[in-house]
């Protein structure tokens, strides 16, 4: 039984007062009347309405759906202790082990947030995107503008025509200069990840619809290839900016099997001015 000051609204709210906006990104000024994030600033990075995270705090919501509280756990940069106690609060039961979490701990999230000068972006172990930074945004097109359930780079390069309409995660059109793209290389991860957690229903819904559906994805996943996706080279093509050239490096941390993506260019050359431009362009 939960007490006046362990209840969701409370504890959402005394996470958001404890986080610096500094930590989460925001600029710091002088006019802040508090130390923590203002509601307007949780709201956006957790995708809800500000009006929405009113009435959770105020105790006039009290059951988020799974994917909300996801959404606040990460905006919130909660360990993985705190994130099951704010599902435990929501009603609802904390992943499992054996199951994808969408969960970004808060060492990877002091990471990804210094990492401002390129285009990042954090997925889980089944490619489903659940974080990117403003120049990802700029540089390859907002996914704000892409259903949640769509935001999937394995569904973004095996596209299912009856159950996928887009839009796309790539909203530019992208060439890949490495033999074959990243294609055979997603499925070969994504058999590596079925290893790992082999009773996520996510992950085995994906490769069913994807095998059903996709003739490339069913071929590549029938040859039982185990690896994980690495790197690339990609041209990007902006409308704004002409071509921009990036290379695409991909780290993984941990048992969780999170994929940091990043996309720079080359220092000092014209595809890093793009990239730049490209940033501006879109403010």
């Amino acid at each position: 039984m939960t007490t006046g000051t362990d209840t969701l609204g409370a504890t959402i709210r005394a996470w958001r007062e404890r986080l610096s906006p500094a930590a989460a990104g925001f600029p710091t000024g002088h006019r802040r009347r508090a130390a923590g994030l203002r509601r307007e600033e949780l709201a956006d990075l957790a995708g809800v309405s500000v009006e929405y995270l009113v009435r959770l705090e105020q105790g006039r919501s009290t059951s988020p759906s799974a994917q909300v509280t996801a959404a606040l756990a990460r905006a919130l940069q909660l360990t993985s202790a705190e994130r099951d106690h704010l599902y435990r609060l929501a009603n609802l039961l904390p992943p499992a082990d054996d199951q994808i979490a969408d969960h970004i701990p808060p060492g990877v999230q002091r990471v990804v947030a210094r990492l401002s000068e390129a285009a990042v972006a954090v997925f889980a172990a089944d490619w489903q995107l659940i974080w990117w930074n403003r120049n990802w945004a700029a540089l390859v097109g907002d996914p704000s503008l892409v259903p949640p359930a769509m935001r999937n780079f394995a569904r973004d390069t095996f596209p299912v025509p009856a159950t996928d309409p887009g839009p796309r995660l790539s909203v530019w059109p992208v060439t890949h200069q490495h033999t074959g793209g990243p294609a055979a290389a997603i499925v070969s991860d994504l058999r590596r990840a079925t290893g790992r957690f082999p009773r996520d229903q996510r992950l085995t819904r994906l490769i069913r619809e994807l095998t059903e559906g996709n003739e490339q994805f069913a071929a590549l996943w029938a040859a039982g290839t185990v690896g994980a996706h690495r790197e690339d080279r990609k041209v990007i093509e902006h409308p704004a900016v002409g071509p921009v050239t990036v290379d695409c490096d991909v780290l993984t941390d941990g048992d969780a099997e999170l994929k940091i993506v990043i996309l720079t260019a080359v220092p000092g050359s014209e595809d890093e001015t793009k990239v730049r431009l490209a940033a501006i362009a879109a403010v």
